[in-house]
């Protein structure tokens, strides 16, 4: 009996199973991986080539919860958190069905972008309602007369500006056209553009160049970008940016003592543009 038993208890006892090798563990070098293609991701997006990447991280979002994209380290201002201003009862966003004109029908001062943290504002450009001659101070004294004729011609109802001046010495002045529909706003832009690309008519303005590269990266639908720097670089140098959204017309520009640097302005660019958008 006692062999039989040992016999069963051996015959009932299963084979090893075969070793095989050990699996590496993936999930979390993948994760890590994953992580990291994310965070360059991410920094692409929102540094981009030139800097300009904010235009993507802005249109993903909500339209009307848009975060200042503040980081100093690589050289943003601090906006604070901007939102799209309420509308009138029963009117239409620019550029929904029914609004042929592609009327912006919220307060246009409060389309205006805020200044970033540091800033010093310009009492003069307070981001209130602004007269045509403030806004044409911004060209040269012989072709302030030729636009100031094209915004009659072209149905002017207002303009809204405001400017501030920054810690390092960049000046930034926006004004915001509003016309009686986009194809008024349209008119007056061929002839701002124009005057704009012609041996720098902006004031203080010697060279031009266009910054086509930028423009092509904001990617707001409904609207046109145009970006200039000054070239050659002087004691100070200007860049500026006419932004074409709907009735309204926006003119950007910054100015700074020796390099008017690029993340700022196209931050600032890529911002106001949304805000219009």
């Amino acid at each position: 009996m006692t062999e039989q038993t040992e016999t069963a208890t051996e015959t009932a006892i299963p084979p090893l199973p075969v070793e095989e090798p050990p699996v590496p563990p993936v999930a979390k070098s993948s994760r890590r991986v994953l992580w990291a293609v994310a965070r360059w991701t991410a920094a692409v997006l929102v540094c981009g080539g030139l800097g300009a990447g904010t235009a993507f991280g802005i249109t993903s979002m909500e339209r009307t919860d848009v975060p200042g994209l503040a980081t100093e380290s690589d050289g943003r201002w601090e906006y604070p958190k901007l939102s799209l201003p309420a509308l009138p009862a029963d009117a239409p966003r620019p550029f929904t069905e029914g609004n042929v004109g592609e009327i912006h029908h919220a307060d246009l001062r409060k389309l205006l972008l805020p200044a970033p943290a540091g800033a010093t504002p310009d009492p003069k450009l307070n981001g209130g309602w602004a007269t045509v001659d403030q806004y044409l101070a911004e060209y040269r004294p012989e072709d302030r007369t030729e636009l100031k004729d094209a915004l009659t011609e072209s149905a002017l109802r207002h303009i809204a500006s405001r400017g501030w001046t920054m810690p390092d010495g960049t000046t930034t002045r926006i004004h915001l056209l509003r016309f009686n529909s986009v194809a008024f706003a349209e008119a007056y832009k061929d002839d701002a553009v124009r005057a704009g690309s012609v041996d720098g008519p902006l004031l203080g303005v010697e060279g031009i160049k266009m910054e086509s590269e930028f423009a092509s990266m904001v990617r707001v639908p409904y609207t046109a970008l145009y970006t200039f720097v000054e070239a050659p670089q002087n004691a100070d140098q200007t860049r500026w940016a006419y932004i074409q959204a709907g009735d309204t017309l926006a003119l950007v520009t910054q100015t700074r003592k020796g390099e008017a640097l690029k993340v700022p302005f196209q931050q600032t660019v890529t911002l106001q543009n949304q805000l219009l958008g």
